[in-house]
């Protein structure tokens, strides 16, 4: 017999794999450019990752000049007024702590509701005291421009009471910058009632020192809104134009109930509360 011929394929040679590339190191680059790459990194990850790589980058990041440049990039009014700012109004050296800037362009206060929770998913993030029979949350019954939600809070026969404190600084804005006079805050409220229960409603803003110490306020006690009124719904606004030095703190706080005093929920309606601070253009 003659031998027999395999008719298998060919076993295949496997390709060689290519050779890994070599990492490229930040760290080497010169520390001009290592600023530039690095303000291209959101400012949250450059806190919270960036500064604990090495020393090096804890030191980019914790100086003034990474933030400057990040600020620089928004060229309309606003971005041009708030890097005047944050060049004149520069913090001074405390024990090497990190530059203010770096929070404030992580939490971007300037134009941002510091209100949390402003329409009524439930009520978080609010002191409250209720009155009657208490808050509730429920549809707008009048649309509310601007809202980020059409819901609102509701009060009852009884005097219902809510308020929040903002810290200014835990918002990202340092002393030096609140000490300007190139600052402002805007508050706003929106408050009405239901069309068959008339309602009553207060507003009191207070500014406050790192003590909380009142520097000034602004308070709004209008007339009530009668019964049978359409679903009445109004708008309350104030703007502090002349910040006095030494505001650290934002307490707002409002109120209302009936004017029928049924039981249930048949008070004012408040919702879309605002408190913004913005920057003086002129």
């Amino acid at each position: 017999m003659g031998a027999s011929v395999s008719r298998g394929r060919a076993a295949r040679v496997p390709a060689p794999e290519p050779e890994p590339e070599e990492a490229l190191d930040l760290s080497q680059l010169p520390p001009e450019l290592l600023l530039v790459v690095l303000s291209h990194v959101p400012p949250r990850t450059l806190l919270g990752r960036c500064r604990q790589v090495c020393r090096g980058w804890r030191a980019v990041v914790d100086g003034q000049a990474l933030w400057l440049l990040i600020l620089a990039r928004d060229h309309g009014a606003t971005g041009r007024a708030l890097l005047h700012l944050a060049r004149s109004c520069q913090s001074p050296a405390r024990n090497a702590r990190p530059c203010p800037l770096g929070r404030f362009c992580a939490r971007r206060p300037i134009g941002r509701n510091l209100i949390r929770n402003p329409c009524g998913q439930g009520l978080r993030k609010w002191m409250v005291q209720h009155g009657g029979d208490g808050w509730v949350v429920e549809e707008n019954r009048t649309a509310v421009p601007g809202a980020p939600s059409q819901t609102c809070f509701v009060t009852s026969f009884s005097w219902c009471w809510k308020k929040q404190v903002l810290d200014l600084e835990e918002e990202g804005l340092w002393p030096e910058l609140l000490d300007s006079g190139r600052i402002e805050i805007c508050v706003s409220d929106w408050w009405g009632a239901r069309h068959d229960s008339g309602c009553m409603y207060r507003l009191l803003v207070q500014l406050l020192d790192a003590n909380q110490t009142v520097l000034d306020k602004f308070s709004a006690v209008p007339d009530p809104i009668p019964q049978w009124n359409n679903n009445a719904c109004l708008h309350v606004t104030h703007v502090f134009s002349n910040i006095k030095m030494g505001v650290r703190f934002v307490s707002f706080e409002h109120r209302g109930q009936d004017t029928q005093f049924w039981a249930g929920h048949y008070g004012a309606r408040v919702t879309n509360s605002s408190v913004i601070v913005r920057v003086r253009l002129s």
